[in-house]
């Protein structure tokens, strides 16, 4: 079976890449999501709000895809202002749940300079496993 490509109803297409493919064993993998909505518009300019977007940006590829919350097993962050994401630690923890519950996977926090989206406070990329039902 071919890998096959997970783009949410709705979504403005991806240019140049795919927000979501399906391996033919389970796995996902779930491209970069930032602060914007499905038609690539950032309603907001700040990082919760943005960080907010981006994981419902996440669960949406990863229901898309026939997954949930809990097959998530590792994301990636990238965020360009350090001292905002640890200042707002109590509002990062509130709005992560908020989203995606209590499920923790394996996560990664990488501090950049820039990204590609100059609106863009931080990229979070997700991998997920999910098995048959």
């Amino acid at each position: 079976m071919p890998h096959q490509i997970i783009q949410p109803d709705g979504w403005t297409p991806a240019k140049g890449y795919a927000n979501g493919v399906l391996a033919s064993d389970g796995t996902l993998y779930i491209g970069g999501q930032i602060g914007w909505t499905a038609e690539q518009v950032f309603e907001s300019h700040d990082f919760i709000g943005q960080m907010e977007q981006a994981l419902r940006n996440i669960r949406a590829v990863l229901e898309t895809a026939g997954g949930q919350v809990e097959d998530l097993t590792r994301l990636t962050w990238y965020v360009i202002d350090k001292k905002e994401y640890l200042a707002r630690q109590r509002e990062v923890g509130e709005t992560y749940r908020k989203v995606l519950g209590r499920h923790f996977p394996a996560m990664t926090m990488v501090v950049v300079s820039a990204l590609v989206e100059d609106e863009a406070l931080l990229e979070i990329e997700a991998t997920a496993v999910i098995a048959p039902r």
